[in-house]
């Protein structure tokens, strides 16, 4: 009986034996030691019949093997195929070669690299990504989704995907074909956002790629919201940029009520109906850029940009590039895409040329071209560009000189002075600076916090008799600096620079009678509200004055600040006193 079932299973292990030879997707053939095909499997008949394997044995596998040089993975070439073959011995009854097609191997290992690298890019994305196959089954499953649903890589694969992830429709989206996109999907308590894809080949669906974009409503809120907010910060800088590209002044900002500065706005306002250059000439500080922008505002592109350029605050080396830009790689440090002119920035609009007297000889035929063809050329460029520019310069120097110097093209200046403002310097219209006065203490009090003061007769008489070398702009810096110093309500001479005062005095040695008690008062005041401890009612006796007295001089000259809260806690003060003091 013994003998029975091993010869059973004998049969059965050679019947075995032959179906996995026969099933080998590789090609396996069974020589003598001879060299005579014994057995050979299909994919090796797919190949050649048995003289075509003897021939290969002949001319190549035998003679390697009489040398005892090993076969193991050597590639021969065997028909139009490349096998990479191995030839074991299996003892008395010969040998087996074993190959397969090297190509497809080289396919497979291709494959391989390329699904590792595939992998990679999932794992490295932020989006839950899972794909399955045409069966809903999951053949790749990427880091982020498994860190999301708490579970490892290698249990996920293989798995059918309605099993594994909660409320799915991944398997629904392979049999219908039907994509699905921002779809909610809840997981865990979370409402999703994610798509399913149908992925086709020569029109069937071999699987689908579902994408997690939002791991919670939340943060698809937080996103509108910060896209929102980075929406509206854009608005603003898009707002100050046309602000900042906008005249901030118009003709009602030229303060004056000379005749001088009438005719010159009455002028303005004609010729900012034209696109005509315009030349404004006048002293430092006399407000030859308030003019321009007042006739850019008062003009039909005041809704256009306002660009103005410093010709003498630029080097001469730059001043090309900024006025009319440059191509990327111009030159080395060129911005990467090039740059934009300050004539192409003003386009619909006006540039403002100041200082037009200091521009380099070299620039002003560029410039003239500019006037005269209305189109510039970016430094390292190779055609013109068509600019609409009204063009409005400005200059303190004498151009007539220049131009007989040499150092001013005379074409250019004849380009350029087609319409001429000279507007005067303030000696020449006095009757504005009470005006002017008025509207720097507004202005300047309520810049510097302090309010609106007042200024004194004997002051604005010494400011009436000034001669302005600095035009508007020094009066209104002396404006602020008594601004600076003045502690009462009123602005008196002693506030003033010392320049002023003496000059107003006509050289005087020694102040008026007025001047000189106000200020022993002043001293005075401070010295018994020091010794009395800023007790005002111990002050008042100490200087042998009444209560009502003392507390109108302190308002005065303004010393009130400071004070301590002693005499009757500051409660007694009139009003005019206790306005002073706050």
């Amino acid at each position: 009986m013994r003998v029975v079932d091993r010869m059973k299973q004998q049969v059965k292990m050679d019947n075995l034996s032959k179906a996995l030879f026969e099933a080998s997707y590789e090609a396996l053939v069974l020589f003598s030691k001879e060299g005579r095909v014994l057995a050979l499997n299909k994919s090796a008949q797919d190949l050649g019949d048995k003289s075509f394997w003897e021939k290969i044995w002949s001319q190549r596998v035998g003679s390697l093997v009489a040398t005892g040089i090993p076969i193991y993975r050597t590639e021969l070439a065997i028909g139009d195929a490349v096998l990479q073959c191995s030839c074991i011995s299996i003892g008395e009854e010969g040998f087996l070669l074993v190959g397969h097609d090297a190509a497809l191997e080289r396919k497979l290992r291709d494959c391989e690299k390329i699904r590792h690298i595939l992998q990679s890019i999932l794992d490295s994305a932020y989006e839950g990504i899972v794909v399955v196959d045409e069966k809903g089954i999951i053949t790749m499953f990427n880091q982020a989704y498994c860190d999301f649903l708490g579970v490892k890589q290698e249990e996920m694969i293989g798995k059918f995907v309605a099993d594994v992830i909660e409320n799915t429709r991944m398997h629904i989206v392979v049999k219908t074909g039907v994509p699905e996109y921002r779809q909610i999907q809840r997981i865990k308590g979370h409402d999703m956002i994610c798509d399913r894809i149908p992925v086709k080949q020569d029109g069937k669906i071999i699987g689908a790629v579902g994408k997690v974009l939002f791991r919670d409503v939340r943060e698809v809120e937080e996103l509108l919201s910060r896209t929102e907010q980075l929406r509206q910060e854009l608005e603003y800088y898009k707002t100050e940029l046309r602000r900042h590209q906008q005249t901030r002044y118009s003709l009602e900002n030229i303060v004056g009520q000379s005749r001088a500065i009438s005719e010159l706005k009455d002028l303005a306002v004609k010729i900012a109906r034209s696109n005509s250059t315009v030349l404004l000439r006048g002293e430092t500080g006399t407000g030859k850029e308030l003019f321009a922008h007042a006739i850019h505002n008062a003009s039909q592109r005041s809704q256009g940009p306002f660009i103005k350029i410093n010709c003498a605050a630029i080097p001469e080396g730059l001043l090309e590039s900024e006025l009319f830009g440059y191509e990327e790689g111009a030159f080395t440090g060129a911005r990467k895409g090039g740059k934009t002119g300050k004539f192409e920035q003003a386009h619909g609009g006006t540039i403002f040329l100041d200082e037009i007297g200091e521009m380099p000889l070299a620039m002003q035929a560029k410039l003239l071209r500019v006037l005269q063809e209305k189109e510039i050329e970016r430094v390292g460029g190779t055609r013109p560009v068509k600019v609409d520019v009204r063009v409005i310069a400005a200059t303190n120097r004498d151009l007539e000189a220049l131009v007989r110097e040499g150092k001013l093209r005379q074409d250019l200046f004849y380009r350029l002075n087609v319409i001429t403002l000279e507007i005067p310097p303030l000696r020449q219209r006095r009757e504005d600076i009470p005006c002017l006065v008025e509207f720097f203490l507004e202005k300047l009090g309520l810049a510097l916090g302090c309010g609106k003061k007042k200024i004194s007769s004997e002051a604005m008489s010494i400011l009436m008799q000034h001669s302005w070398p600095g035009n508007v702009r020094e009066l209104e810096n002396v404006i602020e600096r008594a601004l600076n110093v003045v502690d009462g309500p009123e602005i008196l001479p002693c506030h003033l620079p010392y320049y002023l005062r003496d000059a107003g005095s006509g050289g005087r040695l020694l102040p008026t009678l007025k001047e000189a008690v106000a200020a022993a008062e002043r001293d005075l005041i401070k010295k018994a509200l020091s010794l009395a401890r800023g007790n005002c009612l111990e002050a008042a006796r100490l200087l042998g004055v009444s209560k009502s007295t003392f507390y109108e001089k302190v308002a005065r000259y303004g010393i009130c600040r400071g004070l301590s809260e002693k005499s009757e806690k500051m409660s007694t003060f009139p009003e005019k006193a206790m306005h002073s003091i706050g």
